[in-house]
């Protein structure tokens, strides 16, 4: 295996790591942020009980993030070279400014975690304020790099050399607030649904008492309110992203569905295999017109294909089906979202129990939300390729030459493997130790 490939795999495999305490960082910070306010609107301290004990949740995942995305941002210099001889002259500003946005963040932690029983409501909030501020910006600020790799703009390449440089306009790159915007409400969409899936969990197993069943019944209620609006907001966003590929990288949204002829009235492709000789997707459903009015508003529209390009230009096909899995997952967290909220409205004068299968479902919303999280950064990520900077630097002239990878790998994924299982020991041995119930019962 080249040198290119291992190093795909090493930086792959660590950001998809990292990915998920990012992820959840910055959307459970906002839910903090939601129940603090829910609890002086509502007056009920288990808002109050649910932000405090979501809150250690985040100290835990904020223990693993911090060396997690210490390692991507040294891995970034050792791996990718190339990259970031170009990168340290023109978009260097985000990656500067994150640092400040990741002290704010921690600061803020700090003081909620140590003093919110000694800080007036007012100051609590403005305290979780700040840090949804922080792990919002941070990721703003690092997606604002990875939008540049796909749009890049602010400089010049002179005979190999850069040129011409203008940070601002590197920062202004034409995909940059569209995959911004689309990051942070995926982010916020999957926090709440990793605590939906907490509390349903709760529910489904059973055993509580009437009190525990009513605070894990808040906690749903809660989660599955931003869940369900940040579900409809990331799909619309979704919309905003395909007009932004047709824009500006068409030959990643044509393999993303598998569109091979340059047409009008292009069909969405759900499912099915890609087959260049046959030039369509085999074996999928075509909803025709579908990905044109996507892609420009008008089902007359016409949408470039692969054969438009060279084919060593192609993204790998398989990102039909990681586009498919993504765009999938979210439409079923719609789904679920939508049932219980139209369940919860017919029985809401009662006080009836939901239904096991739906218990179900929501246990396994937060885990999809994740899968999904996965999925679309591997999708936005190997759909430039081969390119490492689109149309700028190709990934072979990225990366680095050194050896010995193949081993710096297997020690990696070990490392992360045994880090997400402490992780989940700590997470596990915490909360058995601190049982929801001796609260409930200290405010009662």
């Amino acid at each position: 295996m080249d040198n290119v490939m291992l190093a795909r795999m090493i930086f792959g495999t660590s950001i998809a790591f990292h990915i998920i305490f990012a992820t959840l960082g910055v959307g459970i910070t906002l839910m903090i942020l939601v129940a603090e306010i829910m609890r002086i609107i509502r007056k009920d301290e288990d808002y109050g009980t649910l932000a405090k004990r979501w809150t250690k949740g985040v100290a835990i995942l904020l223990g693993v993030a911090i060396p997690s995305g210490t390692i991507v941002a040294v891995m970034l210099s050792l791996l990718w070279p190339g990259f970031m001889e170009i990168v340290g002259q023109v978009i260097a500003l985000p990656f500067q400014v994150e640092i400040f946005a990741f002290f704010l963040e921690a600061l803020f932690l700090s003081i909620y975690i140590y003093a919110a029983d000694r800080l007036s409501p007012t100051m609590r909030i403005v305290s979780v304020f700040f840090v949804a501020l922080g792990a919002t910006a941070s990721a703003v600020l690092i997606t604002n790099a990875h939008a540049w790799m796909n749009t890049p703009r602010g400089f010049d390449l002179v005979n190999g050399q850069v040129a011409n440089v203008n940070p601002l306009a590197a920062v202004n790159n034409p995909s940059f607030y569209v995959t911004s915007l689309h990051v942070v409400g995926s982010a916020y969409m999957t926090g709440a649904f990793v605590l939906a899936s907490v509390a349903a969990y709760k529910l489904f197993r059973g055993g509580l008492t009437e009190r525990e069943v009513t605070y894990h019944r808040k906690g749903l209620t809660l989660s599955l309110a931003i869940g369900l609006i940040m579900s409809v907001y990331t799909m619309n966003n979704g919309h905003d992203t395909a007009i932004m590929l047709h824009e500006h990288i068409p030959v990643k949204l044509a393999a993303a569905e598998g569109l091979f002829e340059t047409q009008a009235n292009a069909p969405l492709a759900i499912m099915g295999t890609p087959d260049p000789e046959a030039g369509r997707v085999v074996g999928g459903i075509e909803i025709p017109g579908m990905l044109s009015w996507l892609a420009t508003g008008s089902t007359d529209g016409v949408v470039r294909g692969l054969y438009d390009y060279p084919q060593d230009e192609w993204p790998p096909l398989f990102v039909h089906t990681l586009f498919n899995v993504m765009v999938g997952i979210g439409s079923a967290l719609f789904g679920l979202a939508v049932i219980f909220w139209a369940l919860w409205f017919f029985r809401r004068k009662t006080n009836k129990p939901y239904p096991k299968w739906l218990l179900a479902g929501l246990v396994a919303s937060g885990p999809l939300a994740m899968i999904g999280i996965e999925t679309g950064w591997i999708f936005s990520c190997t759909g430039r390729q081969p390119w490492t900077i689109y149309g700028i630097q190709r990934t072979s002239e990225a990366a680095t030459n050194s050896g010995n990878l193949g081993m710096l790998f297997f020690l990696f994924v070990s490392l992360y493997v045994v880090l997400l299982v402490l992780t989940g020991l700590v997470m596990h041995y915490y909360f058995n130790r601190n049982p929801v119930s001796k609260e409930l019962q200290i405010m009662s």
